[in-house]
């Protein structure tokens, strides 16, 4: 008859025994918010949103991943002048890792503003679309978008069909499109009034701003939501006249709690798109693109696709090893 210590001894040398020749464990793989698979990705597609309500067509382009199924949704809102087919090295990256990303174009605030015009009145025709009235136009572009993005997923034979997980959206846009993301993500407004759309779970910022009025505290205080904000040491605009100022005011008001903040060493308004922009000084630095892409998708799949090893990536060595002596890193 066995003892329990000698039944505790045969137990450890059957174990033992089971593990001779067997394959080590394997480490867990290392987290490359930069790689991407071999697999060719679709053509991106272009439709429009007809949102009957306000009688007003919403183009968009979408990058879809190359795996079938249900993929998580990004929608991106271009800054004053553009149009869908800006940040396409965005949307490709996002695609290849596995969303579907979805470009807007805003009416009012597009190309369309200054394409016709001659060169000496374009900057005033451009002054003149960043008001009020197109800037409700965009919030409200936002959920037309989502409640049609919805209809397609549901639509036997459409491009879109089932492709869709709408209950994991991020929100994110450049300048103008920054302010559209900040407004329907969170922000508060005087008097109450409220444009977030309670289907965004996280939100990037690309060249966001404060606003004058409320202070930045009243505005950004309450958002609960995660928010990543990018933006460069030269990063001004002319038209608003927006300094870097307004923009590294947004952080310090953001409640604790997956709050990120990344200002690239003399990146200029142009970092954050295609290509230059008229008026740069600066030389475009390739890393910038390296390390927006590689911390918006880090931020992509830690809060959209619940990625633990993205979010310690985000939050430890990983994305510090994707940028240069004299970029900016805080989280909160």
């Amino acid at each position: 008859m066995h003892t329990p210590a000698k039944r505790l001894s045969l137990t450890l040398l059957l174990l033992a025994a089971a593990r001779i020749g067997a394959e080590p464990a394997t480490p867990a793989a290392t987290y490359d918010p930069l790689a991407i698979p071999a697999a060719k990705l679709p053509e991106p597609v272009d439709l429009s949103i007809h949102d009957q309500a306000r009688k007003r067509d919403i183009p968009i382009k979408v990058y879809l991943p190359s795996a079938a199924g249900p993929a998580p949704v990004i929608l991106f809102s271009h800054g004053l002048g553009g149009s869908r087919e800006g940040n396409a090295f965005m949307g490709r990256h996002w695609a290849a890792r596995g969303y579907v990303a979805v470009f807007l174009q805003h009416p009012g605030s597009d190309t369309a503003v200054w394409k016709d015009q001659p060169a000496a009145k374009r900057l005033a025709a451009m002054r003149e679309a960043a008001s009020l009235e197109n800037f409700m136009l965009r919030v409200k572009d936002v959920p037309a978008a989502l409640d049609q993005l919805d209809a397609w997923n549901k639509t036997a034979g459409h491009a879109l069909n089932g492709r869709l997980d709408l209950k994991h959206v991020g929100m994110c846009g450049h300048s103008f499109g920054a302010v559209t993301t900040q407004a329907v993500s969170g922000q508060a407004f005087p008097g109450g009034i409220s444009f977030t759309d309670p289907r965004i779970l996280a939100a990037i910022a690309f060249s966001p701003s404060a606003p004058k009025s409320p202070s930045p505290e009243k505005a950004f205080g309450a958002i609960k939501m995660p928010w990543l904000l990018m933006t460069g040491t030269k990063d001004t605009s002319i038209i608003g006249q927006t300094g870097v100022e307004p923009r590294l005011k947004v952080f310090p008001a953001l409640p604790k709690g997956h709050k990120y903040e990344l200002i690239l060493e003399n990146a200029e308004h142009s970092a954050f798109t295609d290509s230059a922009l008229p008026g740069d000084k600066e030389k475009r630095n390739p890393n910038h693109h390296r390390a927006i892409l590689a911390l918006g998708t880090a931020f992509w799949d830690a809060y959209l696709k619940h990625d633990d090893n993205a979010k310690a990536w985000l939050e430890g060595d990983g994305a510090k090893g994707v940028l240069e002596k004299g970029d900016g890193w805080k989280m909160k």
